[in-house]
């Protein structure tokens, strides 16, 4: 109904426990469509057009969002691609592949400075486009820089209310990338994020949930790929975006069926309404058999006359049951709260609905048990004689009474 599944209670229980929302940022906080939004390659070099061609030829193979970017813009311009060979695709670096007999490298700065190949030419090219919110892509021949491609992904329309929704409840958000400084930094402004993890490699996002979780954060981290299994299981709380991998989802406790990032309030709403309802039903449980208790041991016997009645207990035990079911479906009710404010603080109409069915319920229950109780009350059984030794009769009440009848 809300675009949520829960896989089950634990997970809707530990959502109210969250202190720190981690965010993954393709396909999560922006929409996982990456467009090329420019292609610059070096002067006296290969022409803009040769650059892309043979970017996307190498990129055929990947699976990487970044490199079905470039190789959509390719056939958009109805560029012909050339067959790689030898494909080698390093996570969270780039891709290497054979094409035509010449080594080509399409990667981000670590991947090119692992091979040692010069990019001061187009630093700084690079940087002013990471700036921008772009992914700056360097393409390489033949252990040669020929140019750079500029890869941008818009961030979900949603995503800096559901942001500046979660911190107003008090939590607090980080966004964690394999993208440089720069455009990290550039998307989480936009985002309205202001802790940020960078250029952290797909086998490290484990690793970096876990140093949050020994600070004493209890983390819920929310991302939609396969690089994001691991850090999904690692979390106290994974939220699987429903847009997202098959494999996320597998590892996730909570799915976002729709992919809007505000349902992580609505989730941790209906965590918090949840348990609230289940501390409700635990009291009204044990609250009618605690309060037979003393009925049980005799203390109201001396002074009312009053004994555990076989009635009293059935009573109590319908009470109980009735109380417990009523108020579980309460849940049914359940809306998406207008704003976190209304999460921390209820508002004045539906405190009044709640506290007025809680006192129903304690009505009906003294209304039911004062019934049980005059029913338990001795003065209101019918006498029965019992002949003595002497052919005298005593008059016995209550459950002695009932004994003999």
């Amino acid at each position: 109904e809300h675009g949520i599944l829960i896989r089950g209670g634990e997970a809707l229980e530990q959502a109210r426990r969250i202190t720190t929302v981690v965010l993954d940022k393709t396909g999560t906080l922006t929409r996982g469509k990456p467009s090329v939004t420019r292609v610059a390659a070096i002067a006296g070099g290969a022409s803009e057009a040769e650059l892309l061609t043979l970017a996307a030829a190498a990129e055929i193979g990947s699976e990487h969002p970044l490199g079905e970017a470039i190789l959509l813009r390719a056939r958009e311009l109805k560029l012909g691609l050339p067959e790689a060979s030898d494909f080698e695709a390093i996570p969270g670096r780039g891709i290497r592949a054979s094409i035509g007999g010449r080594a080509i490298v399409v990667g981000n700065r670590a991947m090119l400075e692992a091979d040692a190949i010069a990019i001061s030419e187009l630093e700084g090219v690079a940087d002013e486009l990471a700036r921008e919110g772009a992914t700056p892509m360097f393409v390489a021949a033949d252990g040669k820089l020929i140019g750079v491609i500029a890869v941008a992904d818009t961030i979900k329309p949603e995503s800096a209310q559901a942001v500046a929704q979660l911190e107003a409840l008090g939590l607090e958000v980080w966004m964690l990338t394999g993208d440089n400084r720069l455009t990290a930094d550039a998307v989480a402004r936009q985002a309205g994020i202001g802790h940020v993890l960078a250029e952290v490699q797909p086998d490290q996002k484990a690793a970096k949930v876990r140093e949050l979780q020994a600070d004493g954060k209890a983390v819920a981290m929310v991302g939609d790929g396969i690089n994001d299994a691991p850090a999904l299981a690692q979390a106290d709380l994974g939220i699987a975006i429903g847009t997202g991998t098959d494999v996320a989802m597998a590892a996730s406790d909570i799915t976002l069926i729709g992919g809007d990032l505000r349902t992580i309030v609505t989730a941790i709403a209906l965590s918090r309404k949840t348990v609230g309802v289940i501390k409700q039903g635990l009291f009204w449980a044990f609250g009618y058999n605690i309060a037979l208790i003393p009925v049980a041991m005799g203390l109201l016997y001396p002074f009312f006359g009053i004994l555990l009645n076989p009635v009293l207990a059935a009573a109590a035990m319908a009470m109980s049951s009735v109380s417990v079911v009523t108020n579980a479906l309460r849940l049914r009710t359940f809306r998406v709260p207008d704003s976190p404010e209304e999460i921390l603080h209820p508002p004045l109409v539906e405190r009044v609905r709640e506290y007025g069915y809680l006192a129903g319920i304690a009505v009906l229950a003294v209304v039911v048990g004062g019934a049980a109780l005059v029913l338990a009350n001795p003065a209101h059984q019918t006498p029965a004689p019992m002949p003595d030794h002497a052919g005298s009769a005593h008059i016995m009440v209550g459950p002695a009474a009932e004994f003999y009848r």
